[in-house]
């Protein structure tokens, strides 16, 4: 008994790994996340193109975008049990995640699910692209060189730790909610970085509406709302 967890990458179907590819063209079921009932899955839109949909079983999971630990773990127990009934039933099945499996991905609630109640299931986890490597492809930049460190910065609204991430690395890269973006930006001038300090940021990475843009820091001070949309990236780099 098989499930296999791909990582999708962050858009290009053709950023998917041939392993990754492999596993979904012989699936049975695939298994993807949802915010909720009725929107389409990024996973799902990324891998469609090597999924025989006349042969294989799609099914959407919910993972809902609330912030009531009970309910999440309602949804994570059920979203997991499904997949695991489905594997005892003989069948190849597959997991789509957006980006990595192993970084900020839904994929990590049913991973600690499987393994409290079905230890038995062989899990394979095959990586992906995560978003800001392919940022820094578009872009042509480094992200970090030599001794220099990195932090990443996910969608979070507690400005104390972004101040002290940011204040301990040279390059800091933020993930997902764009729309908080102008509060970072005054924490960055008080952190180290200068007027000059090079600030690039994308949005819908990989894929045809992509806009990507870089600046120096003194010209987005007063932004308002420098991304704006959930799915944004922007990387600092401290000594540019």
């Amino acid at each position: 008994m098989k499930l296999s967890c791909i990582g999708c990458g962050p858009g290009d179907p053709d950023l998917l790994t041939i392993k990754a590819v492999d596993r979904i063209k012989k699936a049975d079921a695939i298994f993807t996340p949802t915010s909720k009932e009725g929107k389409p899955s990024i996973a799902l839109s990324i891998a469609r193109k090597y999924i025989n949909e006349s042969t294989t079983a799609i099914t959407n999971l919910i993972f809902p975008m609330i912030k009531d630990k009970d309910l999440l773990k309602v949804q994570w127990k059920t979203n997991s049990q499904i997949i695991a009934d489905t594997v005892h039933s003989g069948k190849n099945c597959v997991y789509l995640t957006v980006g990595d499996p192993s970084l900020y991905s839904t994929w990590n609630y049913i991973h600690n699910e499987l393994k409290k109640k079905h230890d038995d299931i062989d899990i394979e986890i095959i990586p992906g692209v995560p978003s800001f490597f392919a940022f820094a492809a578009q872009a042509k930049m480094s992200l970090v060189e030599g001794d220099q460190t990195l932090g990443i910065v996910p969608a979070c609204y507690d400005l104390d730790k972004i101040r002290h991430t940011v204040a301990s690395c040279d390059s800091i890269i933020f993930l997902k909610d764009g729309r908080y973006f102008d509060s970072v930006i005054e924490i960055l001038s008080e952190t180290g970085f200068s007027d000059n300090s090079v600030i690039t940021i994308a949005q819908d990475v990989s894929v045809d509406e992509e806009i990507l843009e870089t600046k120096k820091l003194k010209d987005l001070r007063n932004t308002k709302n420098p991304a704006g949309k959930y799915f944004s990236i922007m990387v600092a780099r401290k000594n540019d």
